[in-house]
């Protein structure tokens, strides 16, 4: 209802009631939470969220939402029970009650249906399927990554949200502070010259694994204590063995040679598309690890490079950008290195060490109110994603293979269009 009818409405029952004489009852006092005092936002401002999968990364998470004066969560899900209520108690003790709701299957979260947005932390397997599910029921999305496990997902992810409407953020948070946006826009709008390069440092290269390809069984525990069926989701069927609850190679990638390019590229070549003007498209030519380095070659020419190596020691997910008069270079430390003082053009950038993710959060919050278009769409996600996928299947099978980015294929390779796509379990095709 619009704020004018409403107060249409209040009007015509304050004339009528003065008419006739009826006694008016009002509140000697209002809750200064429903006039957004003390820094609390109103009602009609707030946006409710829940949580999927809220482990370590995701606790860090939400303490950052938390703190967003018109975010209230609600409800969390998660297949372990020590993980649900730990996130009730802490959602309980921010508010001061018991009103955090728990639940084992995010199916049930997601009906809900006074629930804005979610937050998925869950193990990568699980990301692009819980995102879409979730668009699909009406929620907005911020969602660690990496966001999808191979090509195939990472476009159906796009799809999704496009077709829905519903906001999406990537947690590729380095986007969003100062130090590596301003390296972006100095390769972006041809301050280091016409753009040679873009290299990218994956800083765990090797895909991670569990304690084997096929671990032995063990009993497992109560299902109120742990589902496994749902902690597999969508990756096919394994037994029980605790190892694999510390994730492996069914969660982040699928075991290919290389799956670290995933697991951080998907921070670092993020930002490498974005400083290359790439976040519509991904590169066409990718080549095998040679000497520790992947090259990848965008259609403009401009290279991608991943590299095991990296240079001036500026922290975890250092990038460099070189054009013909000049270069930056931008890590997790929060400073900046260039070929001249004069890139500075005066301006003082901000050094924001240890990838935090309010600026991130800030952002996806203002594009829920305002269903503008994140810095990390599903769009720019999607395309990034790609350009990881396809670099690990070129390591994987160890030849230089083209892609069309229109079609979104490989030219002449059916064993690496294969590899663009792997089965789901039923019943977590989306």
């Amino acid at each position: 209802m619009s704020k004018q009818h409403i107060d249409l409405n209040r009007r015509r029952f304050l004339k009528t009631a003065l008419q006739t004489g009826a006694a008016i009852a009002l509140p000697l006092a209002i809750p200064g939470r429903v006039l957004g005092k003390d820094g609390a936002s109103p009602p009609s401002e707030q946006i409710v969220f829940g949580g999927i999968g809220i482990g370590n990364r995701g606790t860090y998470d939400l303490g950052c939402f938390l703190q967003e004066p018109e975010v209230r969560f609600v409800a969390v899900c998660d297949v372990k029970a020590a993980r649900r209520e730990a996130v009730k108690k802490m959602a309980d003790q921010k508010y001061g009650n018991q009103n955090c709701d728990t639940y084992n299957d995010l199916r049930d979260l997601l009906a809900r249906r006074d629930i804005d947005a979610v937050l998925i932390a869950t193990g990568p397997n699980w990301h692009a399927t819980a995102s879409m599910l979730a668009a699909e029921a009406g929620k907005d999305v911020y969602c660690e990554k990496p966001c999808t496990r191979n090509i195939a997902q990472s476009l159906e992810l796009a799809k999704t949200f496009r077709r829905t409407g519903r906001v999406f953020q990537a947690g590729t948070q380095r986007r969003s502070l100062p130090h590596f946006a301003f390296a972006i826009d100095l390769a972006r709008y041809g301050k280091l010259g016409k753009l040679q390069a873009v290299h990218a440092h994956p800083s765990a290269w090797e895909t991670a694994v569990g304690p084997s390809v096929w671990a032995a069984a063990e009993p497992a525990p109560p299902r109120e204590e742990l589902d496994w069926n749902l902690y597999l989701g969508p990756a096919a069927w394994r037994p029980y063995n605790r190892a694999w609850l510390e994730g492996g190679e069914f969660e982040k990638g699928g075991g290919m040679v290389g799956g670290g390019v995933l697991e951080w590229g998907s921070h670092c070549v993020d930002l490498c598309q974005c400083a290359a003007s790439a976040d519509h498209t991904a590169p066409v030519r990718y080549e095998p690890l040679v000497d520790g380095r992947s090259v990848a070659r965008y259609a403009s020419g401009v290279k991608l490079v991943i590299r095991k190596e990296g240079w001036l020691g500026l922290g975890s997910c250092p990038v460099r950008f070189e054009g013909d008069a000049g270069w930056v270079e931008a890590g997790d430390s929060g400073k900046l290195v260039l070929s001249s003082p004069a890139l500075l053009a005066g301006r003082k950038v901000a050094e924001i060490g240890g990838y935090p993710i309010s600026f991130h959060v800030r952002n996806f919050l203002d594009c829920i109110k305002s269903r503008g278009q994140t810095r990390a769409n599903a769009d720019v996600a999607c395309q990034s994603h790609i350009a990881c996928h396809a670099a690990n299947i070129a390591i994987l099978l160890g030849r230089t293979l083209d892609y069309d980015p229109q079609k979104n294929e490989f030219l002449r390779d059916e064993e690496a269009n294969r590899l663009r796509s792997e089965a789901l379990r039923e019943p977590w095709r989306v």
